[in-house]
């Protein structure tokens, strides 16, 4: 799923694309935590863009009080719009990458079926929904429902076209423009791995309980900040990717978050969202980076055994501190 969730795996090693006329533009440098206040901040970790390789080297501080991690200085909309015009040459997910993706989506969508009095709903919403894999998927447990997908890029209308979704919406969901248009207008409104791509997650949660009917679910997938891989990995960890993650939420926060604007939270989970790629992706984006191109090749069944490695020992990981991601599904409260 997404961080970019269409391939969480790097892509195959290309000669790194020519400078941009300008530098990546920043916004000046917060000095306190942007979801608690705090100025207790400490550097997490200083990272390049290891995946295309721009230019400029990116910081992810940490809040010491409320453990809330986002990049500092952050990307102005500009260098924001400049990273979502490269995701248009993004190469094509593989073929069995997207099966294992579908396998995910169903288990995600399935979650909502236990939900206490959740009935099949009339209309779906997808934010961040990329190539609109998610509700492709989902459709096969919901058939009646009507799934319709946002995203910033080009690909949501692709999605449309392929008739993936019903009807695609391209922008932000926080645009005043797409918020009253959609206004509760949807049963459920899903984001997988999406706020940690988005300015400001409080406001993408606001804008998210906005389109939603009252007694509507709101179904989140989040990197977790918490896991141990982020520790161990450090840089190379896929959802440390710099510039393209902005915020890295603890599960805590977000649940004060949602209860505090009058959502129920029906359930959150742990395990089921763990995605067993850590180690394979980051030996990937670490081999691309330290060997030659010639010599790739030659270690391309290095990866393929920490895949194997990453699956082998999934359901460890998925009990313990390593689980790399989070569920919550919440219900907005009744008028």
């Amino acid at each position: 799923m997404s961080y970019d969730r269409e391939s969480p795996m790097p892509p195959e090693p290309t000669t790194p694309p020519a400078p941009r006329a300008t530098a990546p533009v920043h916004e000046p440098r917060r000095e306190d935590c942007p979801w608690c206040g705090s100025r207790r901040l400490r550097t997490r970790l200083r990272a390049p863009d290891l995946r295309r390789r721009t230019p400029g080297t990116f910081v992810v501080d940490e809040c010491q009080d409320c453990a809330h991690a986002f990049q500092n200085p952050r990307l102005t909309a500009e260098g924001l719009a400049r990273h979502h015009r490269d995701l248009r040459d993004a190469p094509p997910q593989p073929f069995a990458e997207r099966v294992r993706s579908a396998r995910r989506h169903r288990a995600a969508a399935r979650a909502m079926l236990v939900c206490p009095g959740f009935a099949e709903p009339e209309s779906w919403l997808d934010v961040g929904t990329g190539h609109a894999r998610f509700p492709e998927a989902a459709r096969q447990l919901f058939t009646y429902t009507s799934f319709d997908g946002l995203d910033p890029t080009p690909r949501v209308q692709q999605a449309r076209a392929a008739g993936r979704i019903e009807e695609a919406y391209t922008g932000r969901l926080t645009d005043p423009r797409i918020a009253v248009r959609l206004r509760a207008r949807y049963d459920v409104v899903s984001m997988f791995h999406h706020l940690e791509h988005t300015p400001d997650p409080r406001e993408e949660l606001r804008a998210a309980l906005g389109v939603l009917r009252p007694g509507g679910h709101l179904l989140l997938e989040v990197a977790d900040p918490g896991s141990a891989f982020g520790t161990l990995l450090g840089k190379w960890w896929h959802p440390h990717g710099q510039p393209r993650h902005l915020h890295l939420m603890p599960l805590g926060n977000l649940r004060a978050e949602l209860e505090s604007r009058g959502c129920t939270i029906v359930t959150t989970d742990r395990r089921a969202p763990h995605t067993p790629d850590d180690l394979a992706a980051a030996l990937s984006l670490a081999l691309t980076h330290v060997l030659p191109k010639p010599l790739l090749r030659a270690a391309a069944p290095l990866p393929v055994l920490a895949a194997a490695l990453d699956h082998v020992l999934a359901p460890v990981f998925r009990r313990t501190r390593f689980s790399n991601a989070y569920r919550v599904i919440a219900r907005k409260a009744l008028d």
